[in-house]
């Protein structure tokens, strides 16, 4: 497996490019910035994109999702309870951010324990709410994707509407904590990390 790291747009979201490196089948995990950049590097690589999988609904995770929809024109998957803020470019918040409005639907919606496969890989869905209500983690072997819930000594914010900081807490210490201690994290934003450091950095998952 081959992760690429795409820092994606004037808010530094966190692109991801997973892929088996067998049969290049990979997947676009939150295409927040803009979708030439992202196409260039799928270009690049010579991929076979299955998926775009959404961590959560917030404008600058989905900026580039139609552009890269047109490219690509596979399915979009995002947890339940988020698929309100796709649809919605005032509660997405992107028609108070610098790229605009964003306006999308989904294809998949996904519940935890949901598990989707592309190429020698499967992507397992864990639901982690607090910075939305449906935010989730994405585990693909060794590796978590937490999105906005879980950042390297931090957690995302909760004071957006539909947060909720009890929410996030219970989802890091619960729901992602509980995972080995050399498993890789990469967040929605900055650098990545591991549980362990997290376990004995993090404030917020003691």
């Amino acid at each position: 497996m081959k992760v690429v790291r795409i820092p994606a747009g004037i808010y530094a979201a966190n692109c991801y490019l997973v892929y088996s490196e067998d049969s290049k089948e990979g997947i676009v995990i939150d295409p927040g910035g803009d979708a030439d950049d992202i196409i260039a590097q799928i270009k690049k690589l010579g991929l076979d994109i299955k998926y775009i999988l959404l961590t959560h609904g917030h404008g600058d995770h989905i900026a580039g999702i139609n552009g890269l929809k047109d490219y690509i024109n596979v399915p979009v998957a995002i947890h339940k309870d988020d698929e309100y803020l796709l649809k919605n470019g005032d509660e997405n918040l992107s028609s108070m951010m610098a790229m605009g409005t964003v306006e999308s639907s989904a294809d998949i919606l996904l519940d935890d324990g949901d598990e989707i496969s592309f190429g020698d890989l499967t992507a397992r869905i864990i639901h982690t709410p607090g910075h939305t209500p449906g935010g989730i983690s994405i585990k693909i072997q060794n590796i978590l994707f937490t999105g906005d819930t879980l950042f390297a000594g931090s957690v995302g914010r909760t004071d957006f509407p539909g947060g909720s900081s009890e929410k996030i807490i219970d989802s890091v210490k619960n729901k992602l904590m509980i995972y080995p201690d050399d498993t890789i994290v990469y967040p929605g934003h900055g650098p990545s990390s591991t549980i362990k450091r997290e376990k004995t950095s993090n404030p917020f998952a003691k």
